[in-house]
């Protein structure tokens, strides 16, 4: 597979120093003080954004992208507050972003139909420098398929896991000892018939009609052991199930292959208890969240609740977005598009979920949003509004408050955050 040579791409990075002023202590305290010193708490902001002048690049979302690439801030601890401490510059949308668990590598995938000549995406690997966040370009690679959407690493960290949206197919790339990718081990191509266009769980009045014109893999995730990769395709309204080879970096089919959902509903993102037994599946079409009891000595998922992302009485259209499970495990947060909501849900003692609430996002179309490191702050990006909503989440009652801190980004896509003082 032919590397694109991204060595005349430009970055801009002028960091913000960190000024700390630490009282003469001895002993252990001064040694945690220090350590707290040590580096700033980063954010990498993914973003849709247009081509630069020496690339040619298809946009594959609307609006057309005011980002700049790769987006970086340092992070107030205390209020949350996000400052702006550079850009790495690309024009090929870098929408969806993941760290290794060491903290020294960054790789996104770049969300476009074609770079060049090539009828596909690219998902690139930068290192990341300990005392700033900089990022250095490391390679950039074919992702397999057009509109690469989502990107997560094996727990092994030997591997890249892609979807590509537009191309409908998945791929898995090794990860070499420098933290460059290599060419891909496998692809997998969806194929099937296509869910109809109106969802089975569609609120009344909803033109909600996104996804049902051909196969569209969203999302890709290795279970918490390793052993069974997961995948959503929404157009096909379903989940498919893979064991991994970890030598070979290989995908087998799963007995069964794939679990249906609704016809129409639109299955986006899951997101796994931290029990690993308890799995939930959004729908962006259908606005509804799946409950399923997970099995992972086998890698099979059976359906057991579901429940609407929106308020009781709520018509019209909605596309669902993001979701995650608090650390605790005690509550769910599903982001509403057009709705423009985090609806918020309590984690009962089976996993079965309750609506307690929603909170405005603030901005316009929630794209995704994260909790930062603590989870006591929940950063929501509103791709339309062309910033970042930060929220201070109440662990006791799942509830958000928001800050009254904006941060100003180009149609941002997916944060992830880095405590540089923690990276060896």
């Amino acid at each position: 597979m032919t590397q694109i040579d991204n060595s005349r791409r430009l970055f801009l990075l002028n960091s913000a120093a960190l000024v700390a002023t630490t009282p003469l202590l001895t002993g252990g305290l001064l040694q945690a003080q220090l350590k707290e010193s040590d580096g700033p708490l980063m954010a990498y902001v993914g973003t849709f954004s247009s081509p630069l002048k020496d690339m040619l690049a298809t946009q594959v979302d609307l609006p057309p992208g005011n980002g700049r690439g790769i987006h970086l801030f340092q992070v107030n601890r205390d209020t949350g507050e996000m400052t702006p401490a550079g850009i790495h510059l690309m024009g090929t949308s870098p929408s969806c972003l993941v760290l290794n668990a060491a903290g020294t590598r960054l790789y996104s995938a770049n969300e476009t139909d074609r770079v060049g000549e090539n009828k596909e995406g690219t998902v690139s690997a930068f290192s990341i420098n300990k005392e700033d966040g900089k990022l250095k370009l490391l390679n950039t690679v074919r992702s397999g398929g057009a509109g690469p959407t989502y990107v997560s690493t094996h727990p092994s960290g030997r591997f890249l896991f892609v979807a590509n949206y537009f191309g409908g197919s998945v791929a898995v790339f090794p990860i070499l000892s420098d933290g460059r990718l290599g060419d891909a081990t496998d692809i997998k191509n969806d194929a099937g018939k296509i869910g109809p266009t109106k969802a089975t769980h569609a609120p009344p009045g909803s033109f909600a009609i996104s996804g049902h014109d051909r196969t569209h893999a969203h999302m890709i995730q290795a279970d918490p052991s390793g052993r069974f990769v997961l995948h959503i395709d929404l157009g096909l309204d379903k989940i498919y199930v893979w064991k991994f080879d970890e030598k070979k970096g290989v995908l087998t089919a799963n007995e069964p292959p794939a679990i249906s959902l609704p016809p129409g509903d639109g299955p986006r993102h899951f997101y796994f208890h931290p029990n690993g037994r308890w799995f939930y599946s959004i729908q962006e079409e259908g606005s509804t969240i799946v409950l399923f009891d997970y099995d992972n000595k086998a890698g099979r998922l059976a359906a057991r609740q579901t429940i609407s992302t929106l308020p009781p009485g709520f018509a019209g259209s909605n596309f669902c977005s993001e979701i995650l499970v608090s650390a605790d495990g005690k509550f769910v947060y599903a982001g509403n598009r057009l709705h423009d909501s985090i609806g918020i849900f309590s984690v009962g003692p089976s996993g079965e979920l309750t609506f307690i609430g929603e909170e405005w996002t603030r901005g316009n179309y929630p794209r995704s949003f994260s909790f930062d490191p603590t989870g006591q702050f929940l950063y929501c990006c509103n791709q339309r509004a062309d910033s970042i909503a930060v929220f201070r989440v109440n662990r006791k009652t799942g509830g958000l408050k928001f800050t009254d801190h904006y941060a100003p980004v180009g149609n941002p896509s997916h944060i992830v955050f880095l405590d540089l003082a923690r990276v060896n």
